[in-house]
């Protein structure tokens, strides 16, 4: 609608004027009636809050509604909302101090526990600051201490040291005992395999083998060579018990051993061993074999240190002879290292007679693993022990040279591991 002018001067209407309020007000309404539909539509919501609740004509934005305070006001830069945060921060931090300090002057009569409950009573788990810094101390924690039960901050703490014991308790331990001209180093394999399975293995150079160095032929008894095997189980704790392994000649160095200090082994396990009776010698058993072949007769050499008038000090091995002989299922670079390895063996341990006791070594279950492609104790020989000292129970290494430790490690190991698992009666 146009108006036209009734009075000359001020107070006229301008129809541009009148035109321009219609239309704002116009505009005015339409934006009003949007903003009432717009929670109709889910893709007009916005996560942040509207900046306007109040209707057009009472709202702070309304040009026609400000006052000059609130213009002078707009005409400010907006304070940073850190500084009120911080603000609130920083005194959440004094209350906590406070807070700690008291509870030094208390001398720790809470425990650890009110500690806990007063830093969970005066941080707010609202606070971005607070929780990132909650799980920034977290991170200095190890795994087992970070899960902690929300109604009781200490019942399900796991500090490091309280499951050490029971693991420690629950090791099996192992000491491997190496056969006639070996060492401690041909258990290699089986000592990584073992120690990767959470056992505690030990394997002991005998006298004269590997880093033990004497004179062979001074070694005149059995007694001598196990001298190191013994110390060890000697050297043991009381409450301790291990499971003794033996290969070759040192079968009949832990028969020695558990005649000695029946209560220190739990288990005995003869890996192609010399197993052998009361009375009995290792040199009893191959004499009385008319199975050995050509070859464990031509790959041995003796050796007379005392002249050929006496017996022999010690047995060599033909170094060309010694892959058909000992390692024919074995790997190359084993049998490379154990030529460059092995050392001779002395002669009066192999014609020492055991003594043992139904008390003492036969209060110990004994457990035999034998090997089938065996050219120094051929299968027979092993059997005819076997039968002659009934052990617990027997296990066949199927496709097993004399050194299952080069031939078989993984098959070796988990006998051992099967062995160590049977329960004790």
């Amino acid at each position: 609608m146009v108006q036209y002018d009734i009075t000359p001067h001020s107070n006229q209407f301008n129809y541009k004027t009148n035109n321009n309020l219609a239309q704002v007000l116009e505009e005015r309404e339409r934006e009003s009636m949007g903003n009432s539909l717009k929670c109709f539509n889910p893709s007009a919501i916005s996560k942040s809050p509207p900046k306007e609740l109040l209707p057009p004509w009472l709202s702070p934005s309304n040009p026609f509604s400000k006052s000059r305070k609130s213009a002078a006001a707009a005409a400010e830069p907006p304070k940073k909302t850190s500084e009120v945060f911080d603000d609130s921060y920083i005194k959440q931090q004094a209350q906590i101090a406070t807070m700690l300090y008291q509870h030094h002057l208390q001398q720790n009569n809470g425990g650890a526990s009110d500690l806990i409950s007063i830093l969970d009573r005066s941080v707010s788990t609202r606070s971005p600051l607070s929780s990132y810094s909650s799980s920034r101390n977290q991170k200095k924690f190890p795994k087992r201490s970070q899960s902690v039960s929300s109604s009781n901050p200490m019942s399900s703490l796991h500090l490091p040291h309280q499951d050490v014991g029971n693991d420690e308790q629950e090791k099996k331990h192992f000491v491997l005992v190496h056969g006639g001209g070996l060492g401690a180093w041909c258990w290699y394999k089986m000592i990584a395999l073992l120690k990767e399975g959470k056992c505690k293995v030990d394997a002991i150079d005998l006298t004269g083998s590997g880093s033990n160095f004497c004179d062979i032929n001074s070694i005149t008894t059995l007694s001598h060579y196990a001298k190191p095997l013994t110390d060890f189980l000697a050297n043991l704790p009381h409450d301790n018990k291990v499971i003794l392994v033996g290969h070759d000649l040192g079968g009949a160095c832990i028969s020695h051993a558990m005649e000695m200090y029946p209560t220190k082994v739990s288990k005995a396990i003869y890996v192609a061993a010399t197993m052998l009776c009361n009375d009995q010698s290792a040199l009893d058993i191959f004499s009385q074999q008319a199975c050995l072949s050509d070859i464990n007769q031509r790959a041995q050499k003796f050796i007379y240190a005392n002249g050929k008038q006496h017996q022999p000090t010690a047995i060599d091995f033909d170094k060309s002879l010694l892959e058909d002989f000992l390692f024919n299922r074995s790997p190359s670079k084993d049998v490379a290292l154990a030529s460059v390895s092995m050392r001779s063996v002395p002669f009066g341990p192999v014609t020492h007679k055991l003594s043992l006791s139904a008390t003492n070594y036969g209060s110990i279950p004994r457990f035999y693993i034998k090997t089938d492609d065996d050219f120094a104790i051929p299968e027979p020989v092993q059997d005819a022990m076997i039968q002659s000292s009934p052990p617990k129970q027997v296990f066949h290494l199927k496709g097993s040279d004399h050194s299952p430790f080069f031939s078989k490690p993984q098959a070796l190991y988990r006998l051992l591991t099967e062995i160590s698992n049977i329960p004790e009666k």
